[in-house]
This record gives C-alpha cells, structure tokens and sequence, in this order.
C-alpha cells in the first residue's frame, strides 16, 4: 500500500462517517476488512508513523488548546483524530501547528479530537481476517519526548504565544 492509497483510505472512512471518529473507524475496519492482511499491516505502518511524526510539542500544545486538557493518553488520542482528519489538515498541521486555526471548519471538544479507535482499526481488520493479533510492524518506536521545543501545557500565556492564531480562534475565551 502506497501513501496515496493510505490517504485514500482515511478519507473515504471520513467522508462516510460525516465526522464522527467512532463511525469513521467502524468504516475504516470494514474497508480494511477488504484487503489482504498484508495491506492491513501495510497500512498499519503508515499510521503508525504518522502518529510517531506527529509527536511533537507544539501540536500537543494546539491539543491543549483544542481539548482543554493533554495528559499523554489524550494527546495519543488526538494525534490518531488528526490523521483522520486527512492529509491536508495533517500535513498542514505537522508543519505548523498554529495553521490549525484555519486548517479546521469547525471543532467541537465532545466530539472531535479523539481519534483512539482510529488507532486500532488496522489491528481489529487485521485480527478479523487471520484470526491472530497483529505482528509487530518493524518501524521506529515514536521518540522518548515529543520533538520540538518544549512548551509548559499549564500555562495559558505561553500557549497564546506559541499558537497565536489558534489560542485566538479556540482558546478559552
């Protein structure tokens, strides 16, 4: 499976499940149920280090901005939505965070932002076709730390310096 197809993939999940992420990985596991196992993990790789890539500071910080609140399982959570989001938010927001602001048409906290079962998806197609838990995808781990220069998540002055545009569009009012 090739990067455009993944692609493919994510946004057809989307487009049919009208934005919610829980429906958007049902979708996804039956498109993935579809395919051969070996592009199941094929496309497990693919997300897997899209979700490593977008382990950085400043998108946890646009989380924080985003969600109201970033302890490690949410951020892991949120960087599964936004690869669900599509390859322009995400590429857009891997490059500059802050581009969020604009990269998103509208974001609501109760139903946006948590993209887990995304994560999973590739796994449960997998496991229902051959019956085993997914091997390991020999990929590098995510780093130790997010890349980046570090930013304070509590405090509100630095994430309005560090995410201006989104601070402005979606922080606390």
């Amino acid at each position: 499976m090739d990067e455009t197809e993944f692609w493919e993939l994510v946004d057809d999940a989307r487009q049919g499940a009208g934005g919610d992420p829980e429906d958007q990985a049902d979708l996804l596991v039956d498109r993935l149920l579809e395919k051969d196992p070996d592009l199941v993990l094929d496309f497990a790789r693919h997300f897997e280090a899209r979700c490593n890539r977008a382990f950085t500071w400043d998108l946890w910080a646009a989380a924080r901005v985003l969600l109201d609140e970033a302890d490690e399982d949410v951020f892991d959570s949120f960087r599964c939505w936004l690869i669900g989001q599509g390859r322009e938010v995400y590429e857009g927001a891997v490059h500059d965070a802050d581009a969020l602001a604009e990269l998103l048409d509208d974001f609501d906290e109760d139903l946006d932002g948590d993209g887990e079962d995304l994560g999973y998806a590739a796994d449960e197609a997998y496991e229902q076709l051959t019956g085993a838990v997914a091997p390991e995808l020999g990929i590098a781990p995510a780093p130790a730390e997010p890349l980046g220069t570090p930013v304070d998540l509590e405090d509100e002055r630095e994430l309005a310096r560090r995410l201006p545009r989104l601070w402005a569009r979606f922080g606390p009012g």
